[in-house]
């Protein structure tokens, strides 16, 4: 019988996709367990092994889920086959996060097994256009659309997935630090507004340009609403069918305690 793997990083999601799968087996690269799910832990360094694993419980298809950061490799824990990809690893490493993703997925794909997206997995994560609650207004869609346009422009830099943009300026980029400290920065700088009474901002979050869909996609929640809250922004919107949105009943509950639209825009 196949089976589905899902290959759990930090935070909430991968517990979500789990929900949504019938007897999953987790797996958590060493060092990054998700909170509130039992996963089994391997390491990069033995990578073929587990790989090897996996076929031998019947697994066809993997999804990853989850935050997960460079892990510090260590030369002695190399078995001899895994050790024959090391330079193919280290050089994808060295080109981003988005480059090393994808020579994973490869080695993967290359060992007969498919890489599934949470969209294919638990397709109810991701929501499609429309309106969830709240309703932006017109100049709040022209500062979706400034944002949209920023990101698109930024993509191919591996920055960030969001922006935050208010009368057409952009207050804030997302980057390594996440989602939380470019809110808490656009928050800090709303006087730079050039009309304190006028659009008060949005949250924008899309993948990049070119991005495999299947991993790594921009995900929002409740924290994210009351980030955005604390921000003063207006409302938060996101490439529909792009973007994972978790608890969404009570994040859409948060957005309207606060006053804030959710929006899934259209291209």
């Amino acid at each position: 019988m196949s089976r589905i793997a899902i290959i759990a990083g930090r935070g909430a999601l991968a517990p979500a996709v789990a929900a949504s799968v019938d007897a999953p087996l987790v797996f958590a690269l060493e060092g990054f367990a998700p909170e509130g799910l039992e996963a089994t832990p391997f390491r990069l360094e033995r990578l073929i092994p587990f790989l090897d694993e996996l076929h031998d419980q019947g697994v066809t298809r993997v999804v990853f889920a989850g935050a997960i950061r460079r892990p510090r490799l260590d030369p002695e824990a190399f078995d001899a086959r895994t050790a024959q990809l090391v330079p193919r690893i280290l050089m994808a490493m060295q080109s981003g996060d988005d480059a090393a993703l994808r020579a994973v997925l490869d080695i993967f794909e290359e060992n007969d097994l498919n890489i599934c997206s949470v969209t294919e997995i638990a397709p109810g994560l991701v929501p499609g256009e429309g309106i969830l609650t709240g309703a932006p207004s017109a100049h709040d869609k022209r500062d979706v659309a400034r944002a949209a346009e920023i990101l698109a422009a930024t993509g191919p830099l591996d920055l960030g997935q969001g922006a935050v943009v208010a009368q057409g300026l952009c207050l804030a980029l997302e980057t390594l630090p996440g989602t939380q400290a470019m809110l808490d920065f656009a928050g800090r700088h709303a006087g730079l507004r050039p009309n304190p009474d006028g659009a008060r901002g949005v949250l924008y979050k899309a993948p990049k340009p070119g991005q495999d869909l299947r991993i790594d996609l921009p995900t929002l929640g409740p924290d994210s609403v009351d980030q955005a809250a604390a921000a003063g922004l207006a409302g938060i919107a996101w490439a529909a069918g792009q973007v994972i949105l978790l608890e969404r009943e009570e994040a859409v509950r948060r957005a309207e305690a606060a006053g804030l639209f959710l929006w899934a825009a259209g291209a």
